[in-house]
């Protein structure tokens, strides 16, 4: 049967990873190392995008990585590709800190961001249960970035358009999460700024969805009512009071329910058609073990994304504000 025809059918063949990647894949299940199933609360553990030498997938995620740059060498060069590096160093921490109100940093703080390359800005407290295992951070607050991706590019998903789009993303982020960390030390106040793909010392969507960016949709990442899933996030933890955000509802949990487009075009069949358990939580996930060497293979897929009908430009506001509606009618 040809490629044309299984589409025509709905038959998806079963994803078989390659040898070499496949004789990297750790003894350890990534849903276990997730907490998939547990029902008690617990900080999540590093699991991707840390230290190789650290992560039970860590060799997965180095051949992955190398393979990116043979696909697409554009992603090796950062300052050229990119827009330019973020700033290499922090800022030193002015000695005399500035005296404003909380509400008045607030506004200061987001001007600042939404001037200098962020999209959406969120603030919220900072959560024990968002740190991972082995890690501290003693900031209370925590302002999340986010940034859009030209939803074109990335709907070439899985394709290298795709890859170098994200990196895009992530680099710009990276940069405005430093230029905004550096600001707020030259307030007088301390702050560290944590752009992706690595991970840093805590969760970024959990923060993100407290501080009213979004809701988590069924392929695991943030639907936001302005960019659907098509951004991607960075953060800055700070001890300059800040007010905070609300998290929002506007549909987009209850609209997944009844959408299937991205569990139904998962290569490796990967995205779970209801909620799971997770660390004591009933929440949308994603088969970690199904996913990454797809993932790794196609060099970061985003196949999910790509097809999320809130993703598509202009779509989301219509999307939130006939969900509304329909909340508001029950």
């Amino acid at each position: 049967m040809s490629k044309k025809d299984r589409k025509k059918k709905n038959v998806r063949l079963p994803f078989v990873p390659d040898p070499e990647q496949l004789a990297l894949i750790p003894d350890v299940s990534g849903n276990a190392i997730n907490g998939l199933g547990e029902t008690s609360t617990r900080a999540p553990s590093p699991i991707y995008w840390h230290h190789p030498k650290k992560i039970a997938h860590g060799d997965m995620q180095q051949w992955m990585l190398k393979r990116t740059i043979e696909v697409a060498p554009e992603t090796g060069d950062l300052e050229n590709n990119f827009g330019g590096r973020a700033p290499n160093h922090p800022a030193d921490i002015a000695p005399t800190k500035q005296e404003k109100s909380s509400a008045e940093f607030t506004a200061q703080c987001k001007t600042f961001a939404l001037a200098n390359e962020a999209d959406l800005v969120g603030i919220t407290r900072m959560q024990p249960e968002w740190v991972f295992e082995g890690y501290e951070v003693d900031y209370p607050n925590i302002i999340v970035l986010a940034v859009s991706m030209d939803h074109q590019e990335l709907a070439t998903a899985p394709e290298s358009p795709s890859v170098v789009e994200v990196m895009r993303a992530y680099n710009r982020g990276t940069r405005a999460s430093r230029t905004v960390a550096n600001w707020i030390r030259e307030q007088g106040y301390r702050a560290e700024a944590h752009g992706g793909p690595t991970a840093g010392p805590f969760l970024l969507i959990p923060p993100a969805i407290a501080a009213g960016l979004g809701e988590l949709g069924k392929h695991g990442s943030i639907i936001n009512r302005e960019y659907g899933s098509s951004f991607r996030l960075a953060g800055v933890v700070t001890d300059m009071p800040l007010d905070i955000d609300s998290a929002e509802s506007f549909g987009a949990d209850d609209f997944c329910h009844l959408c299937s487009l991205c569990t139904d075009s998962c290569p490796p069949d990967a995205i779970f058609k209801t909620k799971q358990t997770v660390r004591g939580e009933q929440k949308w996930y994603v088969d970690f073990d199904k996913c990454i060497p797809y993932f790794n293979q196609t060099q970061g897929c985003g196949i999910c994304i790509a097809v999320c009908p809130w993703s598509r430009p202009g779509i989301a506001p219509k999307l939130a504000e006939k969900m509304l509606k329909r909340q508001a009618q029950k």
